[in-house]
C-alpha cells in the first residue's frame, strides 16, 4: 500500500478512531501515527512485516482494541503497560518469547491471543490481569504451568499444541477457570490428579493428543464424581 492510501486511512481514522492498515506491507508504525493517540479506539496493522512497536503506543490513552497479528514481532515495549483501556489484544502469529513485566498493568484487558509465538515458559504477568477472561497460548512451546498459575483469573486458558508434561495441582485453584484446552500436549494421565479432578471449577477439559488414551482418561480417579457433583462436559474434538 503506497502512502497516498496510508494517509487516507489515516485521515478516515481522525474522523472513526478505527485505523485499519492489515496487509498493507508495513514494516514500521507509519510516522503520523502519532497524532491519532487522543482518539483512535482500534488499531489493525494485523498482517504486515512490523518488527518493533514503538514506545509512544503508550500515548494512546483510549485504545480499547488492537490487533498486530502475523508480524515479525520479538518484544514488547514496556509502554504497552500505558494503554489502561485496552480490551483486545492480538499478538498471534509473531516471534514474542515473553511479555514486559509492566505487562501486568493491563488492568482492563479481556481478552488476549498470543498463539503461534515462541513461548516456552507460561507469562507471569497473564496470572495478575484481573479481568482476563481468554488466553490463548496455543501452538507455542511451553513445557510447564507455574505453581502461582491459581492466582490466574480466565475463564478459559488455551494451551493446546504446546510441549506440557506435568500439571500444577495449584490450577485446581483457579477461581473462574472453567475450560481447560490441553489437547497435544505431553501429559500422562498421573498430570490429572484428584484434586484436580475434584476440586477445581474446570468444567471442560480438552485433552485428546496426549500420552493416554480416552479409555484411561474416562477411568480417572475422580472423573465420575466430577460428572456427579458438578455436571461436567469434557471435550475430546
Amino acid at each position: 500500500m503506497g502512502n497516498t492510501a496510508v494517509k487516507q486511512h489515516m485521515e478516515t481514522a481522525e474522523k472513526t478512531g478505527v485505523l485499519q492498515l492489515s496487509k498493507s506491507g508495513l514494516k514500521e508504525f507509519p510516522d503520523d501515527i502519532q497524532k491519532l493517540n487522543k482518539n483512535l479506539r482500534t488499531l489493525d496493522f494485523s498482517d504486515n512485516k512490523i518488527r518493533s512497536i514503538p514506545p509512544s503506543i503508550g500515548g494512546f490513552n483510549n485504545l480499547k482494541s488492537m490487533n498486530l497479528a502475523s508480524n515479525r514481532l520479538e518484544s514488547l515495549p514496556a509502554e504497552i503497560s500505558l494503554l489502561k483501556k485496552l480490551e483486545t489484544l492480538s499478538l498471534e502469529n509473531n516471534c514474542l518469547s515473553r511479555l514486559p513485566d509492566s505487562f501486568q498493568n493491563l488492568v482492563n484487558l479481556i481478552q488476549l491471543n498470543l498463539s503461534h509465538n515462541q513461548f516456552v515458559n507460561f507469562p507471569a504477568p497473564l496470572c495478575q490481569l484481573k479481568k482476563l477472561d481468554a488466553v490463548d497460548l496455543s501452538r507455542n512451546r511451553i513445557t510447564q504451568l507455574p505453581e502461582n498459575i491459581s492466582t490466574c483469573q480466565s475463564i478459559e486458558i488455551n494451551l493446546n499444541q504446546n510441549q506440557i508434561s506435568r500439571l500444577p495441582e495449584s490450577i485446581a485453584d483457579c477461581p473462574r477457570l472453567k475450560v481447560l484446552r490441553l489437547e497435544e500436549n505431553c501429559l500422562e494421565i498421573s498430570a490429572f490428579t484428584p484434586k484436580v479432578m475434584r476440586e477445581s471449577q474446570i468444567s471442560l477439559f480438552a485433552v485428546e493428543g496426549n500420552v493416554f488414551d480416552m479409555k484411561t482418561w474416562n477411568n480417572i480417579e475422580g472423573y465420575e464424581q466430577s460428572l456427579r457433583s458438578q455436571r461436567r462436559s469434557f471435550n475430546f474434538s
